[in-house]
C-alpha cells in the first residue's frame, strides 16, 4: 500500500515537472517581445526624424521662394499679374524650371530661356518640396525611368511621332511662332526630359501617363541619350536640320563652287 502511494506521488511530481524546452521557449518569447518593442521604437523615431527633416526642407524652400519667386508668383504661390499660380504644379515642374535655370526669369520675353542655374541642388529640391506641399502634382521621377535603360528603337519611333515636329528628329530644336522655339535636346538630362513631358513647360503639351506610359517615356529618354552619345558618323552635321537643309547647302555651295571653278578655268585659258 505504501509502495502504491509512493508511486502515485512520484507520478504526480513527474507530471507537474516543466518540459525541458519550456525555458528555451520562454527565452525566445522574451527576446521576440523585446526585439519587437525595440524595432517599433526605432521605427517610430526614424519616422519622426524623417518628418522633421521633410518639414525643415519645406520651411527652407518657403524662405527661398519668398525671397526669389514671390515677386511674380505671390507670397502663397497663388499667382499674380506677372506670374501664374504654382499650386498643384508639383515638384517636377519646379525641378525642371529652376534646375535648368529658366527660373527665375532674367527678362520678359516670348518664353523663359535656359541659363546657368541660380541655386544649388539642395536649394532646388527645397523649392520643389515647398511647392509640392501646396497641392498635389507630378513628382520628380525615379532613377530607373531616367537612366537610359529602355528600348532606344521604340523610343525613336515614339519621338518621331510625338516630338520631332517641334524638336527635330535628332533633337536639334526648331523655330515656332511669335519668337518662340523648341530647344535643342543634346545636353538635357534624362530627369529634365521626363519632367518636361509630364509638366508641359512653355509651349510644350503635357504627355501624361495615358498619352505616353512611364515605360515609353523611359524609351524616349533612352533614344535621346543614344543620339547624344553617338554623333553623326557622316561628318559635319549642318545643324542636324535634315535632308532639305543639306540639299540646299550642296545646291548653293556645291554648284556655286563648280561655277566659280569653271569661270576661273575659262579666264585662265584666255
Amino acid at each position: 500500500m505504501r509502495e502504491n502511494k509512493k508511486t502515485a506521488g512520484a507520478s504526480r511530481r513527474k507530471t507537474g515537472r516543466r518540459h525541458p524546452l519550456a525555458t528555451v521557449a520562454l527565452i525566445a518569447i522574451g527576446l521576440g517581445v523585446t526585439g519587437g518593442a525595440y524595432a517599433a521604437v526605432n521605427t517610430s523615431t526614424a519616422s519622426a526624424e524623417t518628418q522633421i527633416a521633410a518639414q525643415s526642407t519645406i520651411e527652407e524652400g518657403e524662405k527661398l521662394f519668398q525671397a526669389n519667386c514671390a515677386t511674380c508668383h505671390g507670397m502663397g504661390a497663388a499667382g499674380t499679374d506677372s506670374g501664374p499660380s504654382l499650386i498643384g504644379v508639383g515638384a517636377a515642374a519646379v525641378d525642371f524650371q529652376v534646375g535648368t535655370g529658366r527660373m527665375p526669369m532674367q527678362m520678359n520675353g516670348p518664353q523663359a530661356e535656359e541659363k546657368p542655374v541660380q541655386f544649388t541642388d539642395e536649394q532646388v529640391k527645397a523649392l520643389a518640396n515647398y511647392v509640392a506641399s501646396l497641392g498635389p502634382g507630378p513628382s520628380i521621377p525615379e532613377d530607373h525611368l531616367t537612366n537610359g535603360g529602355g528600348d532606344a528603337s521604340n523610343g525613336a519611333e515614339l519621338f518621331r511621332i510625338n516630338c520631332a515636329m517641334c524638336h527635330n528628329v535628332a533633337g536639334a530644336g526648331g523655330a515656332l511662332t511669335e519668337g518662340k522655339f523648341a530647344p535643342a535636346l543634346d545636353t538635357v538630362t534624362g530627369v529634365h526630359i521626363y519632367e518636361a513631358m509630364v509638366t508641359g513647360p512653355q509651349n510644350m503639351p503635357v504627355f501624361n501617363d495615358l498619352n505616353i506610359s512611364p515605360e515609353d517615356k523611359r524609351d524616349i529618354i533612352t533614344y535621346l541619350q543614344y543620339v547624344q552619345d553617338n554623333r553623326s558618323p557622316g561628318g559635319f552635321e549642318l545643324g542636324s536640320l535634315g535632308p532639305v537643309a543639306e540639299g540646299l547647302f550642296i545646291w548653293i555651295f556645291g554648284l556655286g563652287a563648280i561655277v566659280a571653278l569653271t569661270v576661273w578655268i575659262t579666264a585662265k585659258s584666255n
